[in-house]
């Protein structure tokens, strides 16, 4: 630790807190929604999830504390104050951040699973481990009630917004920051690859649920000029 530059250790402790901030934010949103959820075996997954959630947060925390000799909770809480992730206002929007948001932080985590710094590195392995087992029931439910013909109104706008809210989870591509990770060994690739492959993930549910992807100059966010958005029927 002793022979790190100081761009390597402000590197990784933004990494850190970025990491944390996302699994609080997270286990918050998903706690707001118990309130909708109308049966009891996805009340009881979703307490699970976010028991998951917060123990994630706690071993970022370790980490931090360890890291640092100091507590992330007021960086976190901090940002949450500041950027705070919106809550789901029904179970309809709920399943869809499940999917979303969700599905995004998993592929942004990837990105880490061979990090340089070995302690960040356990830990990320760790969690991937454990979120892989579930990446399927949001979007499965998804596309079960946008079948069910009851959220037409709804279903393109919801989409949308935590289509926009899962993509924010890589950060801005071909940035400086992006460059100095990936020649360091912190991350792997840039983030517009990232972007491309989460986007390439959800084309069956987009295309089973009857969803289209906007625009993406309505989503407000820098974007590859590149990335393909096209739903070919050969992807299933």
């Amino acid at each position: 630790m002793s022979e790190m530059t100081p761009e390597y250790r402000r590197t990784l402790t933004q990494m850190m807190e970025s990491q944390a901030y996302r699994e609080l934010a997270a286990a918050q949103m998903f706690g707001y929604g118990l309130q909708f959820i109308p049966e009891l075996k996805w009340l009881k997954f979703l307490t699970w999830h976010i028991r998951e959630e917060m123990e994630h947060y706690e071993a970022v925390a370790k980490m931090y504390r360890e890291f640092t000799g100091e507590s992330v909770e007021g960086v976190v809480n901090a940002r949450l104050k500041e950027k705070p992730v919106p809550f789901a206002q029904s179970w309809f929007e709920l399943a869809m951040a499940q999917f979303l948001y969700d599905r995004g932080g998993f592929w942004q985590l990837k990105e880490y699973e061979n990090c340089s710094y070995e302690p960040y590195r356990g830990v990320i392995q760790k969690i991937i481990r454990e979120e892989a087992g579930h990446q399927g029931l949001g979007q499965e439910i998804v596309i079960d009630l946008c079948k069910s013909g009851k959220f037409e109104e709804v279903k393109q706008p919801l989409f949308e917004k935590w289509l926009r809210l899962g993509l924010l989870s890589f950060g801005r591509p071909n940035s400086e920051g992006n460059r100095y990770a990936i020649a360091q060994g912190l991350k792997k690739r840039d983030s517009g690859a990232v972007m491309q492959d989460f986007v390439n993930d959800i084309k069956p549910a987009v295309r089973d649920g009857g969803l289209q992807f906007p625009k993406p100059e309505t989503l407000g966010m820098e974007l590859p000029r590149d990335l393909d958005w096209a739903l070919r029927k050969a992807e299933s």
